[in-house]
């Protein structure tokens, strides 16, 4: 039997409600006392004095690259970036090469995942062939295979008949179709959000209603299937007003917000550097007040990193030619503690379900929660440390990121996986 002890935490399991200062004992992966001063004879003990001891974290928009662009991401790094950045579960996008639209592909992920991940590894299929958007995927197989959700992400379904297919078939499942919502004809080829600094600085623009008219679609798709929608990484006032409403009216549908869009807005643009260049853009000053007060009311049910490494040599590239995306998993946590938390915007209980019970009920599984007998992934963080964000001590193979030399008041200390530790800062913990 191994076991380990973690003494003196406030532990912060909001599925519970329970918020105290006691000890949690695990054994053999599983959480099996959760008191005050418990002695018991451990292989492991790990003071958690001062910090948070939280659910395991879960980020639902991940992307490993792999199979494919292992020049970019591994299934192994990109779990090790995880770990770092608190994470025990990741979901992992399906637009790798080839494209995860069938059994074998999920397989093959989910195999390496056993080999060399370090966290939890559920992959998501995708919703049409090659994500091409013109016929339905295996996705019965895939979800057979393993997968816990369908979708093209990077790649919105244009066509609202498939997506309506999608949804019905994803119905006996029990699985979320998520949606990358934007309208390709309205965003036309834009590569930042439309408005005041597009103009000023002579690049073409992506509309807000590109993403508010297709998530507009969604939801009354939603509606008529009774399926499961999830709106990825939201980024406009007008969406986050769609998904108010919605949820008033009974419709399943669900959200995620990044921390690139509640803290910057399109004027970090202003530069041209590339790692400011994503997709869904950075928006209006307006739009993140929007997402963060879509993060307090409840609109907003997770944080999700989208986390998206490229090679060094295509980000080089000028800002209309370069790709969207940037790294994120190392920083999600120190960004939501540092303009959430501290700003005043949500609590601590907000922040840890965020992460944890709200994105482990989206893919319907038994994780984000610390309560006896459930599988013990913890992830333990101090609310007050600051650090500096340093992008070449990254456990990721791309360097992508505008928060590099980024000053930050939260960070991670440890996080364990099946009662294992997969991750440790020794400077805010030591295990004997």
């Amino acid at each position: 039997m191994t076991s380990l002890l973690i003494k003196n935490g406030r532990i912060i399991d909001p599925a519970s409600n329970l918020d105290q200062v006691s000890d949690l004992l695990i054994e053999n992966g599983k959480v099996t006392r959760i008191e005050k001063d418990i002695r018991h004879p451990v292989d492991q003990r790990l003071d958690a004095s001062a910090l948070i001891v939280a659910p395991g974290f879960i980020d639902l928009h991940v992307h490993l690259r792999e199979p494919g662009r292992e020049d970019e991401e591994t299934i192994e790094s990109g779990s090790q970036a995880a770990a770092a950045g608190g994470f025990t579960t990741i979901c992992c996008m399906p637009n790798t090469n080839p494209v995860n639209d069938n059994p074998a592909v999920t397989s093959y992920i989910l195999k390496e995942a056993e080999h060399r991940a370090v966290t939890r590894i559920f992959p998501i299929g995708a919703i049409s062939l090659g994500s091409a958007g013109e016929n339905l995927a295996e996705i019965g197989e895939m979800v057979s295979a393993g997968v816990v959700g369908i979708s093209d992400d990077g790649k919105p379904v244009m066509n609202g008949q498939l997506m309506r297919r999608a949804m019905e078939y994803s119905l006996p499942f029990r699985i979320p179709v998520i949606e990358h919502c934007e309208d390709l004809f309205l965003s036309a080829h834009g590569v930042m959000n439309e408005g005041y600094y597009s103009t000023v600085l002579g690049l073409k623009g992506i509309s807000r209603t590109a993403e508010d008219t297709m998530a507009a679609r969604d939801i009354i798709l939603a509606r008529l299937t009774g399926a499961h929608i999830h709106i990825a990484h939201l980024s406009t006032r007008g969406a986050l007003e769609l998904v108010r409403e919605a949820k008033r009216n009974g419709i399943h549908v669900t959200c995620e917000v990044t921390p690139h869009h509640f803290s910057l807005s399109d004027a970090a643009c202003c530069e041209y550097d590339t790692n400011t260049k994503m997709n869904p853009p950075l928006r209006s000053e307006d739009d993140v007040q929007a997402v963060i007060e879509g993060l307090a009311d409840g609109t907003v049910d997770c944080i999700a990193t989208d986390h998206a490494p490229h090679n060094p040599n295509e980000k080089m590239l000028e800002f209309d030619h370069a790709p969207f995306g940037i790294t994120g998993l190392e920083t999600a946590v120190g960004l939501a503690l540092t303009h959430l938390y501290h700003s005043g915007k949500i609590t601590l209980r907000r922040l840890v379900e965020l992460f944890s019970a709200k994105p482990a009920r989206i893919i319907n599984k038994p994780l984000g929660q610390l309560t006896v007998g459930t599988e013990a992934d913890v992830t333990l963080f101090s609310a007050g440390a600051q650090w500096t964000y340093d992008v070449k001590q990254t456990k990721s193979r791309s360097r992508n990121t505008p928060f590099d030399g980024k000053r930050l008041k939260g960070q991670v200390a440890a996080t364990i996986v099946a009662g294992k530790i997969a991750y440790q800062d020794l400077s805010l913990v030591n295990v004997g």
